[in-house]
């Protein structure tokens, strides 16, 4: 366990409205909005103050379990852990996270930078390595080792953090991660891999995209019955956002 019931950090609402947005940038801050998304290298001090000033709260998006090409640190990674290309994602690339010891410090670094710009959070991405076609031998321990080792790393810091996906381990690591992130949940009917966080009133924010469906309307009441709170993007990530309010 990482004790982060003896830890005191900022944990997203049950309730709580989300933003995610990563393009079409600037990001307008809206009363409307509890916590912003936002990506770690790109967001700047002055958006997190404003955003703080509006009584709101910000996530940092990081990529954990993937290198890409573009990112300032991506040079810092040695090459024997960088495998194979992520389908469908030009410039990106799976990561062994079995060899913790040589993405530690690139992760920390990453981390402490989320902290020192004054994110309240952090969502890793790509946490589900071992269910996919990286190059390496990944087991599901491996996984959820890593994970696990992420999450106590973000609360060290006074981060909460986010189990983004990875449905088949939700159970084994609710108790480690202060709430959830969804892909395609309602769309694809695995929604109820998130249960046991909402039984332990932990936010669980599920993100549908418009390239499955154009309205959230016939998910809305499962949504509500599930305790989820459903958010419709762009699968670019811009300032397009719709609810079941």
């Amino acid at each position: 366990m990482t004790g982060m019931a003896d830890l005191d950090f900022w944990k997203p609402g049950f309730h709580d409205h989300l933003q995610i947005q990563f393009t079409g940038l600037p990001v307008v801050v809206s009363s409307d909005i509890d916590v912003y998304d936002l990506d770690l290298f790109d967001t700047d001090k002055e958006l997190i103050r404003t955003i703080h000033k509006s009584g709101a709260h910000a996530i940092c998006y990081l990529n954990a379990g993937a290198w890409e090409d573009w990112r300032p640190d991506a040079d810092a990674y040695p090459r024997d852990v960088i495998g194979r290309d992520y389908s469908g994602w030009p410039g990106e690339k799976w990561l062994d996270i079995r060899q913790r010891d040589k993405l530690a410090p690139i992760l920390s670094a990453r981390l402490d930078l989320c902290k020192e710009k004054g994110f309240d959070g952090v969502e890793p991405d790509n946490l589900d390595g071992f269910q996919n076609n990286t190059g390496f031998d990944i087991s599901a321990s491996d996984q959820a080792g890593f994970n696990i080792w992420l999450a106590g790393q973000a609360h060290s810091r006074g981060l909460s953090i986010g189990l983004k996906n990875d449905p088949d381990q939700m159970d084994e690591l609710a108790h480690e991660f202060d709430f959830a992130i969804t892909e395609d949940c309602l769309v694809e009917g695995w929604c109820e891999s998130a249960k046991l966080f909402i039984q332990q009133n932990k936010s669980v924010f599920a993100v549908e995209y418009t390239d499955r469906i154009t309205s959230l309307s016939p998910y809305c009441d499962l949504a509500r019955e599930l305790g989820l709170t459903p958010l419709l993007k762009h699968r670019e990530l811009d300032g397009y956002r719709s609810t079941c309010d």
